[in-house]
């Protein structure tokens, strides 16, 4: 099987294992292009590589799928094996790459000082999880049928250990706190900054919490995301270390409601615990980071199941689905992905009247949620519409700009740009994956994943909206490149925040 080919395998839950292993399995794991054959969903035909790099992959990745890799027992075990070292950075914080700060089970072993050590055991842990991912799909596609209840109990207890700890790999959480408490005492997040409003780290635990490119930075997430931030604040007071414990509960509880929300309305529930519950480098990222983006991936996922399930039923309807849009996007402002995404199957049939409805009440919703701040709220967000970062290809343009002292005419250039490569990038995945697929949630993947590739600035845990609207796509050669994007961006840039993003 190539990762590709994700976990669906040919069997449904009720179908015996031995089948699993059959011929259709076998075409699977072959070194090929798996597309869904016209008329028959959810089989696979056999396609040659499209390219040297597609062959490459399809090599490896057929001798390592009959390995001992795919021994579900191995494949676990790495996956722990990965988590485990996660455990280990975020337990010996402050070091560099956690928070300058301790949570409760942080206080367990002592710090590590050491430069190279904890880097090291972080990105060997990313590595171990994205190959114990790729075992457990192999595993799953020669057979191996776990109960997705046990996946999601074993992971929330995972998940009750991490949210304990330190986060790691970004600081995100500290500006997630810092943003709170501003709103915590009166302020408006969106006009100021933690060090001109809370003060410098010398006088508060907050700003010296915040990375060092955002200490000086406004809110750009959604007022949404503002209230969570706000309660987490109100909660942990002048303490910032509980105001980040209390974000990082809120955001492991969301992660598994979202896992338990994909057990009981997924088509394939094993394939999407696989892919969102039980899969370590989403842990790693998600939950041993703390990120918002796990708020917007289910709002994203309930956007597209109510769509799924409403998308004929008339007018309330569409006011559902377009509220669960507004609300997204007031977590953060990349849901409006979600919203192309589910508008593009209604117009490519030409209901125009069904897209005006959505869009109308979705707008309405943000507009309802930034009535308390003012449009100058969507001011920070615009500002950081023009920020560039490798490994995104427009960083090479940006420095070319740089050079030619053609600063602003390139900042232009790139935001004129790379939607329009963002929206043919998403036009060749949509095509790829099969077009007996439902396309309310083909659409969302091919966009959000072609944004992941294309946009000026994205990290790992961006591509969870991605992997939220992928657990809902049939079996598609597009897992493999989503877990190596999410995988190679998560060892580009892995900090505690104290070093400024290039």
């Amino acid at each position: 099987m190539s990762l590709g080919a994700d976990a669906s395998g040919v069997t449904t839950a009720a179908e015996p294992a031995e089948s699993a292993g059959s011929a259709e399995s076998a075409v699977e794991i072959a070194p090929a292009e798996l597309l869904a054959r016209p008329g028959q969903p959810g089989t696979a035909e056999l396609r040659p590589a499209s390219g040297p790099i597609d062959w490459v992959m399809s090599t490896v990745i057929r001798k390592l799928s009959w390995s001992r890799l795919a021994d579900p027992k191995v494949a676990i075990s790495v996956s722990a094996a990965g988590l485990l070292l996660g455990m280990v950075v975020g337990a010996t914080a402050p070091n560099m790459e956690t928070l300058p700060l301790r949570l409760p089970l942080s206080t367990i072993l002592p710090p590590l000082h050491h430069a190279i050590i904890a880097p090291v055991m972080l990105y060997t842990g990313n590595v171990l999880a994205c190959l114990g991912l790729a075992g457990m799909l192999w595993a799953h596609s020669q057979g191996w049928r776990p109960d997705p209840r046990r996946l999601l109990l074993a992971s929330a207890g995972i998940v009750a250990v991490l949210v304990s700890l330190t986060p790691v790999g970004s600081s995100d959480t500290a500006s997630y706190a810092a943003y709170g408490r501003i709103a915590a005492l009166g302020g408006n997040p969106y006009m100021t900054n933690p060090r001109e409003y809370l003060g410098p780290g010398s006088l508060s635990l907050y700003t010296r919490a915040v990375g060092v490119h955002w200490k000086t930075t406004p809110s750009v997430y959604g007022p949404i995301a503002t209230v969570i931030q706000r309660t987490a604040a109100t909660i942990g007071g002048a303490d910032a270390a509980t105001t980040i414990w209390i974000l990082m509960i809120l955001n492991g509880i969301v992660f598994i409601g979202v896992g338990w929300l994909l057990l009981k309305t997924s088509d394939d529930p094993i394939r999407a615990t696989l892919f969102w519950t039980a899969n370590p480098v989403l842990i790693q990222q998600l939950v041993g980071g703390g990120h918002l983006d796990t708020f917007v991936a289910a709002a994203a996922i309930c956007s597209i199941q109510v769509a799924r399930r409403v998308w004929v039923s008339g007018t309330w309807g569409d006011v559902l689905i377009g509220v669960v849009i507004g609300l997204a996007c007031g977590v953060k402002a990349t849901a409006v992905l979600i919203a192309l995404g589910l508008a593009w199957p209604l117009l490519r049939r030409h209901e125009w009247m069904r897209t005006a409805r959505i869009a109308a009440v979705s707008l309405a919703t943000v507009a309802f949620e930034y009535s308390f701040y003012g449009l100058k709220a969507l001011v920070p967000l615009f500002d950081a519409a023009k920020l560039v970062t490798l490994p995104s290809p427009w960083w090479f343009v940006h420095e070319v700009g740089h050079v030619l002292h053609a600063g602003p005419a390139t900042a232009t250039l790139i935001t004129v740009l790379w939607p329009i490569a963002m929206i043919a990038v998403a036009a060749a995945v949509y095509r790829r994956i099969s077009s007996d697929q439902p396309r309310e949630v083909v659409a969302p993947f091919a966009l959000t994943f072609a944004w992941i590739i294309v946009a000026p600035w994205v990290f790992a845990w961006y591509t969870a909206i991605a992997w939220a609207a992928l657990t809902q796509v049939p079996r598609n050669r597009m897992t493999r490149w989503l877990t190596l994007v999410t995988v190679l961006l998560a060892l580009w840039h892995s900090s505690g925040g104290q070093i400024p993003a290039k």
